[in-house]
């Protein structure tokens, strides 16, 4: 890895980062939590862990590695700033909901129910572009898919039982990626 690559690193990892602490995060009770949706994020931090899992420090990049880190960070950062103006007021850290949560169906909630772990998504392959040999970043792709598969039932399980039209909604928007239901 050359120098801009870590450069590249820390001002993609920054970017996606700042939307949520000015938006900040819910400070209302919660109505209803559901703690279970941690074991997913668990997952999630060890798919990001075995990025650095190997001597990347030593391996040279090919250039449409780098292209394809700053396509993937890109879209990562977009997902970021646009899901986190959506959410608003119902962003939280946990699966959660408000005494006066609202559905979000607008911006990227319009093409998928949980654009936040797409942007995550695009954060990990980018990371790995970057980092980590093609075995390594496949083994941590289907960790965190699994990570976000255990969060994304749980939150539209709360979803679903608040709301009537959520169901309509989950039909006809895809999860985490666009067009795959």
């Amino acid at each position: 890895m050359v120098p801009y690559d870590y450069v590249l690193l820390g001002i993609g990892w920054l970017l996606w980062f700042l939307p949520f602490p000015i938006n900040g995060w819910s400070k209302a009770r919660a109505e209803r939590r559901d703690p279970r949706a941690r074991r997913g994020l668990l997952l999630q931090i060890f798919a990001y862990a075995l990025l650095f899992a190997s001597r990347f420090w030593e391996n040279p990049l090919a250039g449409w590695r780098t292209a394809g880190a700053i396509g993937f960070f890109s879209l990562g950062i977009l997902l970021s700033f646009t899901a986190v103006r959506a959410l608003g007021r119902h962003l939280r850290f946990d699966a959660a909901l408000d005494p006066d949560h609202e559905l979000v169906s607008l911006g990227p909630y319009r093409v998928m129910r949980h654009p936040i772990y797409t942007s995550m998504l695009c954060m990990l392959l980018g990371t790995g572009l970057l980092l980590t040999p093609a075995p390594l970043l496949m083994g941590a792709v289907v960790v965190f898919i699994a990570g976000t598969e255990i969060r994304v039932r749980i939150e539209d399980r709360l979803l679903a039982s608040r709301f009537n039209e959520f169901e309509g909604y989950r039909r006809r928007v895809s999860a985490y990626i666009p067009f795959l239901r």
